[in-house]
Formats: structure tokens, C-alpha cells, sequence
């Protein structure tokens, strides 16, 4: 039985936004393993009271597994290497990100990967991202996993989903990526890296 991952930001001992957590964990527990009964995370989350910032990581299946804590280290991201694949699927958050952590490999001096598919803008190897262009924030239409930060900022009209081709980010002036530990990062300054293969 494949394993899943929800990973938690905890501060001061409170894991925020769990709504989305809870949505998508209960609905990847449906899809994959058809399990109906609905798991509320505060139920099993037993934060770590610091006033630090903490990751927290809840290891499932059609059950919850395992639940690890660690302090939350907080990590700059600026220069994005291009890193084209059309087979890659990411659809639900596994525990095992085997494909991934090979397309990393191609990163070099890279801070990260930008991983376009079939010629179309998705993720980074750890975040949905957004754009600025036009004077509004637009997200991939089709990233390779839904994050519950994407959701979030979709529901609130702070971010625009749309088709987004590598064509486009020549029109971009402001990139974003975001996921549930580092929220919504703002990357002003930031250097795409075309593959040269």
C-alpha cells in the first residue's frame, strides 16, 4: 500500500489553515484506499508548544501512520533551473517522490527546479508557484499537485489559475512559490535557467 505525506506548518504550537489539510488528506484516503470514515488531523497533531516554527509531517495511508516534528528551517530560493519531462504525474502528495528527487538531479548550482511538462509551466520540486504578469498573480492551470496554499489563495482571489507557457515568463516580473510551510514566498528577483540538453 503506497504512502502518502501531509506536511503541517506548526507556529506556537498551533497548525493553521488545517481545513486544508484535513480536505485533501480525506480526499486522497477516498480516491486511493476508498476509505469513507473522515480523519480530523487536530485530533492526532500533539504540536510542540515553542514559540518556534515547526514542520510537522503526517505519514498516511487509509490510516494515519506516523507523525514527526522537527524545527522548520527556513531555506532562500531565487534561481530556478528549466527542467522539461511530459511523463512526470504527481497527482495526490506520496510519501515516496522517487521521479522528483531524480529531476533534481539536472538542477546544478540551481536553487531549485521549474518543472515544465508538455510545455506548460506546473511546479518547483517542493511548490506551486505563481507569476506576475498583467498586473494579476496567475498559477498553472494544471500544476502537478494541488497545494492546500494554492487552494487557499485560488478561494481567496489572491491568485488567477491559467494556462502558462515557458513563452509567457518573459512577461513576468515578480514569481512566487508557495506551499503550506513557507506560505506564499515572494521572489522579486528571481533567474530562470533554460536546460541545455
Amino acid at each position: 500500500m503506497e504512502k502518502l505525506l501531509e506536511t503541517i506548518k506548526i507556529v506556537g504550537g498551533v497548525a493553521p489553515f488545517l481545513a486544508f489539510h484535513n480536505e485533501r488528506l480525506n480526499h486522497s484516503r477516498q480516491t486511493l484506499f476508498n476509505a469513507k470514515n473522515k480523519i480530523d488531523l487536530k485530533d492526532f497533531i500533539q504540536a510542540p508548544k515553542q514559540n518556534e516554527i515547526y514542520r510537522c509531517r503526517i505519514i498516511y495511508s487509509d490510516r494515519i501512520e506516523a507523525i514527526e516534528y522537527c524545527p522548520f528551517q527556513v531555506r532562500t530560493f531565487k534561481t530556478f533551473k528549466i527542467v522539461e519531462n511530459d511523463n512526470i504525474t504527481y497527482p495526490f502528495k506520496y510519501f515516496e517522490r522517487t521521479l522528483l528527487n531524480h529531476l533534481m538531479q539536472f538542477k546544478g548550482q540551481a536553487d531549485d527546479i521549474l518543472i515544465v511538462k508538455k510545455g506548460l509551466v506546473t511546479d518547483t520540486s517542493i511548490a506551486n508557484v505563481a507569476f506576475w504578469i498583467q498586473d494579476k498573480w496567475l498559477t498553472p492551470l494544471t500544476p502537478l499537485l494541488k497545494g492546500t496554499t494554492r487552494e487557499r489563495f485560488l478561494k481567496g482571489n489572491k491568485i488567477v489559475a491559467a494556462r502558462i507557457c515557458l513563452e509567457d515568463l518573459k512577461n513576468a516580473s515578480k514569481m512566487a512559490i508557495m506551499n503550506a510551510l513557507i506560505g506564499f514566498y515572494l521572489i522579486d528577483d528571481f533567474e530562470l535557467i533554460l536546460d541545455e540538453n
